[in-house]
Protein backbone atom coordinates (compact mmCIF):
# COMPACT_ATOMS: atom_id res chain seq x y z
CA UNK A 1 0.00 0.00 0.00
CA UNK A 2 3.00 2.45 0.78
CA UNK A 3 4.43 1.87 -1.74
CA UNK A 4 1.86 2.39 -4.27
CA UNK A 5 0.86 5.94 -2.56
CA UNK A 6 4.66 6.55 -3.12
CA UNK A 7 4.40 5.99 -6.78
CA UNK A 8 1.34 8.01 -6.26
CA UNK A 9 3.27 11.15 -5.42
CA UNK A 10 6.26 11.13 -7.25
CA UNK A 11 4.41 10.67 -10.35
CA UNK A 12 2.22 13.49 -9.31
CA UNK A 13 5.33 15.91 -8.41
CA UNK A 14 7.52 14.57 -11.35
CA UNK A 15 4.60 15.83 -13.75
CA UNK A 16 5.98 19.51 -14.28
CA UNK A 17 8.93 18.17 -16.15
CA UNK A 18 6.86 16.58 -18.60
CA UNK A 19 4.31 16.95 -20.95
CA UNK A 20 1.39 16.61 -18.28
CA UNK A 21 -2.96 17.10 -18.50
CA UNK A 22 -4.56 17.37 -15.34
CA UNK A 23 -8.03 16.47 -15.21
CA UNK A 24 -11.47 15.75 -13.01
CA UNK A 25 -13.51 13.23 -13.61
CA UNK A 26 -16.62 11.15 -12.63
CA UNK A 27 -19.35 8.94 -13.71
CA UNK A 28 -21.06 5.56 -12.77
CA UNK A 29 -20.31 2.62 -11.01
CA UNK A 30 -22.01 -0.59 -11.59
CA UNK A 31 -20.86 -2.92 -8.55
CA UNK A 32 -21.41 -6.31 -7.44
CA UNK A 33 -19.09 -8.50 -4.45
CA UNK A 34 -18.53 -11.85 -6.24
CA UNK A 35 -18.11 -15.19 -3.92
CA UNK A 36 -20.34 -15.71 -1.34
CA UNK A 37 -21.59 -19.51 -0.91
CA UNK A 38 -25.40 -19.63 -0.52
CA UNK A 39 -26.25 -15.94 -1.76
CA UNK A 40 -26.76 -14.89 -5.07
CA UNK A 41 -24.98 -11.37 -5.75
CA UNK A 42 -26.42 -8.76 -8.13
CA UNK A 43 -25.11 -5.05 -9.40
CA UNK A 44 -26.40 -1.77 -7.74
CA UNK A 45 -25.55 1.31 -9.15
CA UNK A 46 -23.37 3.71 -7.77
CA UNK A 47 -20.89 6.66 -8.52
CA UNK A 48 -17.28 8.09 -8.41
CA UNK A 49 -15.74 11.12 -8.93
CA UNK A 50 -11.78 12.36 -8.79
CA UNK A 51 -8.60 13.59 -10.40
CA UNK A 52 -5.96 12.91 -12.47
CA UNK A 53 -2.73 13.68 -13.75
CA UNK A 54 -1.85 12.31 -17.02
CA UNK A 55 1.97 12.68 -18.21
CA UNK A 56 3.11 11.27 -21.79
CA UNK A 57 6.49 8.98 -21.47
CA UNK A 58 7.00 8.11 -24.62
CA UNK A 59 4.81 8.38 -28.02
CA UNK A 60 1.30 7.53 -27.74
CA UNK A 61 2.37 6.32 -24.30
CA UNK A 62 1.79 8.09 -20.99
CA UNK A 63 1.22 7.40 -17.10
CA UNK A 64 -1.93 8.61 -15.17
CA UNK A 65 -2.08 8.34 -11.99
CA UNK A 66 -5.69 9.18 -9.93
CA UNK A 67 -7.51 9.62 -6.91
CA UNK A 68 -10.96 9.02 -6.46
CA UNK A 69 -13.83 8.97 -4.43
CA UNK A 70 -15.50 5.82 -5.68
CA UNK A 71 -18.90 3.84 -4.19
CA UNK A 72 -18.84 0.19 -4.43
CA UNK A 73 -20.44 -3.18 -3.16
CA UNK A 74 -24.04 -4.85 -4.21
CA UNK A 75 -27.11 -6.53 -3.13
CA UNK A 76 -26.64 -10.24 -1.96
CA UNK A 77 -29.94 -12.10 -1.33
CA UNK A 78 -30.55 -15.88 0.17
CA UNK A 79 -33.61 -17.86 0.45
CA UNK A 80 -33.51 -15.69 3.58
CA UNK A 81 -31.64 -12.51 3.17
CA UNK A 82 -31.95 -9.91 0.74
CA UNK A 83 -29.62 -6.50 1.39
CA UNK A 84 -27.76 -4.22 0.18
CA UNK A 85 -23.82 -2.94 0.82
CA UNK A 86 -22.52 0.43 0.24
CA UNK A 87 -18.81 0.41 0.36
CA UNK A 88 -16.68 4.42 0.00
CA UNK A 89 -13.49 3.54 -0.51
CA UNK A 90 -10.48 6.28 -1.28
CA UNK A 91 -8.92 4.66 -4.09
CA UNK A 92 -5.71 5.15 -6.13
CA UNK A 93 -5.30 3.93 -9.79
CA UNK A 94 -2.13 4.15 -11.33
CA UNK A 95 -2.78 3.43 -14.60
CA UNK A 96 -0.65 2.78 -17.86
CA UNK A 97 -1.75 4.57 -20.75
CA UNK A 98 -1.76 3.82 -24.65
CA UNK A 99 -3.65 6.61 -27.18
CA UNK A 100 -3.77 6.08 -30.96
CA UNK A 101 -5.69 8.94 -32.82
CA UNK A 102 -8.96 9.42 -31.03
CA UNK A 103 -8.84 6.14 -28.92
CA UNK A 104 -7.03 5.14 -25.70
CA UNK A 105 -6.56 1.87 -23.88
CA UNK A 106 -5.94 2.13 -20.52
CA UNK A 107 -4.27 -0.26 -17.59
CA UNK A 108 -2.93 -0.70 -14.20
CA UNK A 109 -3.36 -1.46 -10.42
CA UNK A 110 -5.28 0.88 -8.29
CA UNK A 111 -5.51 0.43 -3.95
CA UNK A 112 -8.39 1.33 -2.33
CA UNK A 113 -8.87 2.54 1.24
CA UNK A 114 -12.13 2.02 2.90
CA UNK A 115 -14.27 4.95 4.75
CA UNK A 116 -17.21 3.62 5.91
CA UNK A 117 -19.89 1.14 4.86
CA UNK A 118 -23.39 -0.07 5.54
CA UNK A 119 -25.72 -2.00 5.16
CA UNK A 120 -29.53 -2.43 4.61
CA UNK A 121 -31.85 -5.17 4.07
CA UNK A 122 -33.29 -7.94 5.50
CA UNK A 123 -30.27 -10.15 6.78
CA UNK A 124 -29.56 -12.35 10.19
CA UNK A 125 -29.98 -10.04 13.47
CA UNK A 126 -29.37 -12.84 15.98
CA UNK A 127 -30.93 -16.53 17.04
CA UNK A 128 -34.26 -17.55 18.36
CA UNK A 129 -34.29 -19.50 21.63
CA UNK A 130 -34.21 -23.01 19.99
CA UNK A 131 -30.85 -21.58 17.94
CA UNK A 132 -32.21 -21.19 14.47
CA UNK A 133 -31.37 -18.24 13.13
CA UNK A 134 -33.41 -15.43 12.78
CA UNK A 135 -33.68 -12.43 10.47
CA UNK A 136 -35.18 -8.70 10.20
CA UNK A 137 -34.95 -5.91 8.35
CA UNK A 138 -31.76 -3.43 9.72
CA UNK A 139 -29.91 -0.48 8.42
CA UNK A 140 -26.80 -0.49 9.95
CA UNK A 141 -22.77 0.87 10.24
CA UNK A 142 -20.84 -2.01 8.60
CA UNK A 143 -17.20 -0.66 8.73
CA UNK A 144 -16.15 -3.50 10.67
CA UNK A 145 -17.52 -6.25 8.58
CA UNK A 146 -15.00 -5.56 5.54
CA UNK A 147 -11.69 -5.09 5.12
CA UNK A 148 -9.72 -1.37 5.47
CA UNK A 149 -7.86 -2.20 2.26
CA UNK A 150 -8.50 -3.47 -0.98
CA UNK A 151 -6.45 -4.21 -4.08
CA UNK A 152 -7.51 -4.07 -7.72
CA UNK A 153 -7.08 -4.65 -11.33
CA UNK A 154 -8.15 -1.49 -13.80
CA UNK A 155 -8.86 -2.28 -17.51
CA UNK A 156 -10.85 0.12 -19.86
CA UNK A 157 -11.03 1.71 -23.08
CA UNK A 158 -11.98 5.40 -24.09
CA UNK A 159 -12.25 8.20 -26.68
CA UNK A 160 -11.11 11.63 -26.83
CA UNK A 161 -13.57 14.41 -27.67
CA UNK A 162 -12.81 18.08 -28.71
CA UNK A 163 -11.91 20.65 -26.21
CA UNK A 164 -10.74 18.41 -23.43
CA UNK A 165 -13.43 16.15 -23.12
CA UNK A 166 -13.00 12.08 -23.34
CA UNK A 167 -15.24 9.64 -22.63
CA UNK A 168 -14.21 6.00 -21.33
CA UNK A 169 -15.64 3.05 -19.56
CA UNK A 170 -13.77 0.57 -16.90
CA UNK A 171 -13.42 -3.07 -15.28
CA UNK A 172 -12.40 -2.28 -12.01
CA UNK A 173 -11.57 -6.00 -10.70
CA UNK A 174 -10.82 -6.89 -7.06
CA UNK A 175 -7.83 -9.37 -6.13
CA UNK A 176 -8.13 -9.74 -2.52
CA UNK A 177 -10.92 -10.96 -0.04
CA UNK A 178 -13.01 -7.69 1.43
CA UNK A 179 -14.63 -10.08 3.78
CA UNK A 180 -13.58 -9.12 7.72
CA UNK A 181 -17.21 -10.50 9.51
CA UNK A 182 -18.16 -13.19 11.77
CA UNK A 183 -21.46 -14.94 11.18
CA UNK A 184 -23.38 -14.79 14.65
CA UNK A 185 -22.56 -18.29 15.46
CA UNK A 186 -18.60 -17.36 15.15
CA UNK A 187 -17.55 -18.79 11.92
CA UNK A 188 -15.24 -17.16 9.34
CA UNK A 189 -17.33 -15.88 6.01
CA UNK A 190 -16.30 -17.20 2.91
CA UNK A 191 -14.70 -14.52 0.45
CA UNK A 192 -16.24 -11.58 -0.49
CA UNK A 193 -14.28 -9.18 -3.92
CA UNK A 194 -15.10 -6.37 -5.23
CA UNK A 195 -16.24 -5.88 -9.07
CA UNK A 196 -17.11 -2.52 -10.59
CA UNK A 197 -17.90 -1.89 -14.14
CA UNK A 198 -17.13 2.03 -14.59
CA UNK A 199 -18.98 4.98 -17.47
CA UNK A 200 -17.39 8.14 -16.99
CA UNK A 201 -16.49 11.70 -18.41
CA UNK A 202 -13.51 13.51 -18.03
CA UNK A 203 -12.04 16.96 -18.84
CA UNK A 204 -8.41 18.15 -18.69
CA UNK A 205 -6.40 20.74 -18.63
CA UNK A 206 -3.23 21.87 -20.17
CA UNK A 207 -1.07 19.83 -22.61
CA UNK A 208 -2.60 19.73 -26.22
CA UNK A 209 -6.32 18.61 -26.29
Amino acid sequence: MKKLLIIALLSFGLMPLAHAQFGIKGGLNVAEMTGRDGESASYKPFYHVGIFYQANILGPLSIQPEVQYSVAGGNLKSAFTNYDSELHYLTVPILAKLTVGPVFVEAGPQYGILLSANQSGTMQVGFTDKGTPAYGNQSRAASSEFKSSDFSVVGGVGLKLASGFSLGGRLVAGLNDINDAKNLSGINDPRLQNRVFQVYAALRFGGRK
